[in-house]
């Protein structure tokens, strides 16, 4: 196993044991060093069968356990701005998903830590900059077939959300990774927000405003839309389509099955994120290892997380009523120089 990243998974739930999972059956040099969770006998469950890990409750713990020599954060959002400025401490490198840090000040203080060392240990995990759509339209508006990009129209469906849910969280949680797709596919930082709420769906938990309807503007003039329903019901969906000058591309029309059967025909559609992701996954976990053996982070980075808590917190201040949200984004620090975002 001295071959092999050893990486400390934080965090055993839904999103951490699938990690775990990808890392010990699907991704080639790596293995899990390291668990931890408040809830151990989860994290043990997690890690049931894997030989050489070590099983903690907290997170610091962890990171300093006998092999680790890279973090995957899988924790609750607030969980990881202590965990990220404790990698940096320790100089070990990070894939951190997402929201990197729910409030602003918290994400500015985690992107000036990591300036503060002059180099680079975080990746965000906003995977669908690995997903093979989004990949071949990036590079379908990079070539210019499409002319100067004008529109992105976005469709972002769930089939129910969990008790938990809030009417923030469909913006903070749902919509950030279409404000990460739309800043990386345009190259272009977001401006300015308005939330829009049509009548909730009869669907949607008593005072859950769901669906909601959010407009970004760039900086560059470009609109970009997105349609959030998290309790739609029947599937996830994720689509996009990017109006250019001179032509428009969609993506995220089928992903599930076709079954012709008994007279009729049907599409599968996928029920979670899990699915509809999981090879973008596979391959931003594994983009992330190769990376990381080499000393290099190559993937979203704080910055992006930064820009994401920002954009994410003037909509929600939109949807609770202040309409139009300017969108004010510290100084980038040189690390994160526009050659990459």
């Amino acid at each position: 196993m001295g071959d092999l990243l050893g990486v400390a998974v934080l965090g055993a739930g839904h999103m951490g044991a699938d990690h775990i999972r990808r890392l010990d059956q699907v991704v080639s040099g790596a293995r899990v060093a390291a668990v931890a969770d408040p809830d151990t006998a989860r994290a043990r469950e997690a890690v049931a069968g894997i030989e050489g890990v070590t099983v903690h409750a907290d997170a610091l713990a962890a990171l300093d356990a006998p092999g680790v020599e890279a973090v995957l954060i899988a924790s609750p959002g607030p969980a990881h701005e202590e965990a990220l400025l404790a990698a940096f401490a320790r100089r070990l490198p990070v894939l951190c998903e997402k929201p990197m840090v729910p409030d602003p000040a918290g994400a500015l203080r985690v992107v000036e830590a990591e300036a503060g060392l002059g180099r680079r240990l975080a990746q965000i995990g906003f995977m669908r900059r690995y997903d093979a759509e989004y990949r071949r339209l990036k590079s379908l508006l990079d070539a210019g077939e499409l002319g100067r990009p004008l529109m992105l129209h976005c469709t972002h469906r769930n089939v129910s959300s969990p008790p938990h849910f809030t009417s923030a969280m469909l913006i903070d949680s749902s919509v950030s990774h279409e404000i990460d797709a739309a800043r990386w596919l345009l190259g272009q930082e977001l401006a300015a927000v308005t939330v829009l709420r049509p009548a909730p769906s009869s669907g949607a938990p008593e005072g859950l405003w769901d669906p909601q309807f959010v407009v970004f503007e760039t900086e560059r003039g470009a609109l970009v839309d997105v349609e959030v329903f998290v309790n739609c019901g029947f599937g996830y969906q994720v689509r996009c389509e990017a109006v250019g000058e001179r032509g428009s591309a969609r993506i995220g029309e089928e992903h599930g099955m076709s079954v012709t059967a008994r007279g009729g025909a049907r599409l599968e559609v996928p029920q979670d994120y899990l699915d509809r992701f999981a090879d973008a996954y596979d391959r931003e976990v594994q983009t992330w290892v190769d990376a990381t053996r080499r000393g290099q982070v190559t993937g979203p980075g704080a910055w992006d997380g930064y820009a994401a808590s920002v954009v994410a917190e003037a909509g929600v201040r939109s949807l609770n009523g202040a309409g139009r949200v300017a969108v004010d984004l510290a100084p980038r620090p040189e690390l994160y120089a526009r050659t990459g975002h």
